[in-house]
């Protein structure tokens, strides 16, 4: 399984019982404290496994800094951050790769295990599914204020909150209850544009109720104000030629297509397991939004 689907790793078989997971993922500071650096950006790499249903076993660090720039106690913390995630999520960091880079980038090439008939696709969503979502969307815009020095520090924590939290308790509470029907996690392309991903590979229209998506604290307020990065503009343009919607408050749909860093899973399941998801997510203190359903017809989102 290789990029022709937009799944959020490759897989690669190798029995009837055991198939590898392969993902790698990198970006650049969205946050001033390396050691909160660090650790934000292991728990995005290792999101695209949950996302297809895996366990992540190894991981292999990407470092680029700019030579002689930056002190070495402020690498150290960033690696301290990265290595403290991957050894709570039971993953050994087999090593890694450094270059000299005029911006600083960190992430990992992640390995994991999935049992092939229990992986987790993104195009495989049902007429009748029910979608939920994990965690509120909104980083770009908190990310962009705070490089701006106008977010309140109570936005700032509660974003770096979101993003450190790793998306193992949810795939694990989606798991208890049975394999989603399609599964993704949310990131650079916005709830949108995944949801768009969704929709174009597994034929169908997904219906999104707007006021059901949670927003991090502060994010409507930025958006309001038109606090969009760049990726965020690009994302609502991208999408919007596959939308339906009709929402008078711009800001909200803008924040629909912002880009997201450590995002939730996206999935689709059977409204009927609905009550049994929601309990395993409070057994495992964790929130989940019921935010739309899909519906047979042309692939397409409709935002209402």
């Amino acid at each position: 399984m290789g990029n022709e689907t937009h799944d959020d790793a490759g897989v690669f078989w190798m029995s009837d019982e055991q198939a590898l997971v392969q993902t790698i993922d990198f970006f650049t500071p969205v946050v001033d404290d390396p050691e909160l650096f660090g650790r934000i950006a292991a728990v995005n790499s290792l999101s695209d496994v949950y996302a297809m249903g895996g366990w992540p076993i190894t991981a292999l660090n990407l470092l680029g800094l700019p030579s002689g720039k930056i002190p070495p106690e402020m690498v150290a913390a960033m690696l301290r951050g990265g290595s403290s995630v991957l050894a709570a999520a039971g993953v050994a960091l087999l090593g890694g790769h450094s270059v000299d880079d005029p911006e600083p980038k960190m992430g990992y090439a992640v390995t994991g295990l999935v049992h092939p008939q229990h992986i987790w696709r993104n195009n495989t969503v049902k007429p009748g599914d029910q979608l939920f979502l994990t965690k509120p969307v909104g980083t770009g815009v908190i990310i962009k204020a705070t490089k701006d020095d106008v977010a309140r520090p109570s936005e700032i924590s509660a974003a770096t909150a979101m993003m450190e939290e790793p998306n193992r308790l949810a795939a694990e509470a989606i798991r208890a209850v049975d394999d989603p029907s399609a599964c993704t996690d949310v990131t650079g392309f916005g709830l949108l544009g995944h949801a768009w991903e969704m929709a174009r590979g597994s034929g169908v229209r997904l219906v999104i109720d707007s006021r059901s998506v949670p927003l991090l604290p502060g994010s409507y307020r930025q958006a309001v104000q038109d606090r969009f990065p760049a990726g965020s503009r690009d994302n609502l343009q991208y999408v919007l030629p596959h939308l339906a919607e009709n929402l008078a408050d711009r800001a909200l749909l803008g924040l629909l297509a912002d880009a997201v860093t450590s995002g939730g899973l996206l999935f689709a399941m059977d409204p009927a397991k609905g009550e049994s998801l929601a309990q395993a997510f409070r057994q495992r203190g964790l929130a989940l939004y019921a935010i739309g359903e899909a519906q047979a017809g042309a692939a397409q989102v409709r935002v209402s």
